[in-house]
């Protein structure tokens, strides 16, 4: 196992790098302006889902071979923007029902949660992050396996908890205001607005950058 204080500048260095509101928090932010706090809460479990698998993928070398491999990074890269192109295109067609909800109509949480998986695993950046920070804080004399893992779930469940924090802030901010006919027009822009510009961000993530 890592030392105790290469452990202790490990959680100092992952609070610091997931307090700073990054593309994670930009997509849980705009879920729980659309659909409140508990959507927001979902979508940040549906990432944590999908950074366990990403972790997985660390400690077998998947990372690795996706690194090694331009064509395949780009495949992921150019799958993940398409993905959040459609779901800005998605928001910006949906016309809202008129309505006194302060939130647009609900969508199923199942679904909110296999698309915050999905937007993970479809972040080669995300696979990148673990690949190259976690082995900085590894004891080469024990099980590089178990320690990544270890490492990655620690990271995995603090992203949550502070993802949590940024949903219930937005979900209560997004309560704040009263519901009227422009309100959910000004929603859906900024949600597929925040959609496109993360599609856009994708398109500009490559294994130099990191």
């Amino acid at each position: 196992m890592p030392t105790a204080a290469a452990f202790g500048v490990f959680l100092a260095a992952s609070l610091a790098l997931l307090v700073v509101p990054g593309p994670a928090v930009m997509y849980i932010v705009a879920r729980s302006i659309d659909q409140g706090r508990s959507a927001g809460i979902v979508s940040a479990l549906g990432l944590a889902t999908g950074s366990v698998i990403l972790i997985a993928a660390a400690a077998l070398g998947v990372s690795a071979l996706l690194a090694a491999s331009p064509t395949a990074f780009n495949v992921v890269r150019y799958a993940g923007a398409a993905y959040l192109l459609y779901l800005g295109i998605r928001t910006a067609l949906t016309k809202p029902a008129p309505t006194t909800e302060t939130h647009a109509p609900r969508e199923p949480l199942r679904r909110i949660f296999a698309e915050g998986i999905v937007v993970n695993l479809l972040n080669p950046k995300t696979a990148l992050f673990f690949f190259a920070f976690l082995p900085q804080f590894i004891n080469p004399a024990g099980n590089v396996r178990v320690q990544i893992v270890v490492l990655g779930l620690t990271f995995s469940s603090m992203g949550m908890l502070t993802d949590s924090i940024y949903a219930t802030v937005a979900g209560a901010m997004a309560l704040r205001f009263r519901a009227g006919d422009r309100l959910p027009r000004v929603r859906r822009v900024a949600v597929s607005t925040t959609y496109i510009a993360l599609s856009a961000l994708a398109l500009f993530v490559h294994p130099t950058k990191l």
